[in-house]
C-alpha cells in the first residue's frame, strides 16, 4: 500500500512537474535545435555575406588581417576597444567582432563582416538585436541577463531531477519489460498518446539528459565547479597580464600569428584579438588537436605587439580535471563534438519536448473529462 501511494505520488510529481516546467523545456529544446546550425541560417537570411571567394580561404598568417584592421579603424576611428578576427578556414567574408573596453562576457557587442580581402565591411549588427542571436539569448537567459541565466539553471536542475527522474520513476517496470516497451496501436486515443509519450521519453531521454546537464552547468558554473572540485584541483585561472602599455608602432598580425604557432606548433589558430593601440597584448585562441571545441577552443597565446615576442601561453592540454571537463560542456551541449551527424541528431531532440508536452497534455485533458 505504501509503494502504491508513492507510486500514485511520484505521477503527480511528474504530471504537475511537465504542465509548469515542461513549457520551458519546449521553450528551450526549439530554439536550442534553431541554435544547431544559427550560423548557417544567418548567412541564409543575409545576402550581403553570401559572398564568393576564388582563392582558398586566409589563414592566421594572411596579411588579409592588417587589411581588414586597416579598413575598421579607418571606418571607427573612435573604437579604441578589441577587435577580434575569427580564422574560419572558410573562404567567404570573414567574421569580426568589436568588443568595448570593461565590456563583460555576454555583452551586447558589434558584429561585423569584412569582404574576403578586408577591404569593405559587408554587414553590421548589434548582438541581440538580429534574430539569431536574438534566439540565442532566448535561449542561454531568457532576455534576462544574470537573472535570467539562473533561472535557466535552476529550472534545469529541476527538469532533471523533478521531471526527469520522475517520468522514469513512473514508467519503470513493476512486471514484463516487453509489456512496459509495447505500443498498443488499436487501444484507446488516452492509451496511444500514453505509449507514443513513453516511448519517446525513453528514446530522448539519454540525449536529453546530456543537454539538461551541460545546460545546468553551463548555466551555474560556481554552483557546478563546486561539484566538480573533488575531481582534483580547482579550475585553471585565466592569465591575467595587466594594461602592458607600449609605444612605437605594433607588429603586424602575421609576425605575431607566427609567433604565436610557434609557441603551440600542433594547433591552429581560430580567433585573433587585436588590443587597443597603445596597450594590452595580441591575444590567440588556438586549437589543441585534443580540443573537444572547433570554434571555441581553450588554448591561448598571448604576444607583445612592440615586440612579437610570446609573454603568456595557457595549453588547454595541460588543464587540470576540472578545467577539462569544464572544455567539454560546451561541445557536448550544441553537440558539435560529433560532427554533422550528432548536430541534426541534436536538432531532432530538440523537438522532443514539445512531442512530449503536448502528448502529455492532451492525455491529461482526455483524462480530466473522462
Amino acid at each position: 500500500m505504501a509503494r502504491l501511494r508513492l507510486n500514485v505520488a511520484v505521477r503527480q510529481v511528474h504530471l504537475w512537474m511537465g504542465l509548469s516546467l515542461g513549457a520551458l523545456f519546449v521553450l528551450l529544446g526549439l530554439t536550442g535545435s534553431a541554435l544547431v546550425f544559427y550560423q548557417t541560417i544567418d548567412r541564409a537570411l543575409n545576402p550581403a555575406i553570401q559572398v564568393a571567394e576564388a582563392g582558398p580561404a586566409p589563414d592566421a598568417l594572411s596579411p588579409v588581417w592588417d587589411r581588414g584592421l586597416a579598413t575598421l579603424r579607418a571606418r571607427w576611428p573612435e573604437r579604441r576597444g578589441t577587435w577580434r578576427f575569427e580564422v574560419t578556414g572558410e573562404a567567404g567574408a570573414i567574421p569580426v567582432r568589436y568588443d568595448m573596453p570593461g565590456m563583460k562576457h555576454g555583452g551586447h557587442r558589434v558584429m561585423l563582416w569584412l569582404s574576403p580581402d578586408g577591404r569593405r565591411v559587408l554587414r553590421e549588427e548589434v548582438w541581440g538585436r538580429y534574430v539569431m542571436t536574438w534566439i540565442y539569448d532566448l535561449h542561454m537567459e531568457l532576455l534576462s541577463g544574470e537573472t535570467g541565466l539562473a533561472v535557466i539553471g535552476w529550472s534545469g536542475l529541476a527538469i532533471l531531477m523533478l521531471l526527469m527522474v520522475t517520468g522514469v520513476w513512473a514508467w519503470w517496470p513493476r512486471g514484463s519489460w516487453a509489456k512496459a516497451l509495447r505500443y498498443a496501436s488499436r487501444a484507446s486515443l488516452s492509451r496511444r498518446l500514453r505509449d507514443q509519450h513513453k516511448l519517446a521519453g525513453l528514446i530522448g531521454l539519454p540525449l536529453l539528459a546530456v543537454l539538461v546537464v551541460t545546460g545546468v552547468m553551463l548555466a551555474l558554473p560556481d554552483q557546478s565547479n563546486a561539484v566538480l572540485r573533488p575531481l582534483g584541483r580547482p579550475v585553471d585561472p585565466p592569465v591575467k597580464l595587466g594594461t602592458m602599455p607600449y609605444t612605437g608602432p605594433r607588429v603586424p598580425i602575421a609576425v605575431a600569428s607566427a609567433s604565436a604557432q610557434r609557441a603551440l606548433p600542433h594547433g591552429r589558430i581560430v580567433w585573433i584579438d587585436v588590443p587597443p593601440p597603445g596597450s594590452g597584448a595580441y591575444k590567440f585562441r588556438i586549437r589543441q588537436p585534443a580540443d573537444p571545441s572547433l570554434r571555441f577552443p581553450h588554448s591561448f597565446v598571448f604576444v607583445d605587439p612592440a615586440s612579437g615576442k610570446v609573454v603568456a601561453v595557457q595549453n588547454a592540454e595541460q588543464a587540470g580535471p576540472t578545467t577539462t571537463v569544464n572544455n567539454w560542456l560546451h561541445s557536448l551541449h550544441d553537440a558539435s563534438v560529433g560532427g554533422l551527424f550528432t548536430r541534426w541528431l541534436a536538432v531532432i531532440i530538440g523537438f522532443f519536448p514539445a512531442f512530449l508536452f503536448v502528448t502529455g497534455l492532451i492525455r491529461w485533458r482526455i483524462r480530466r473529462r473522462d
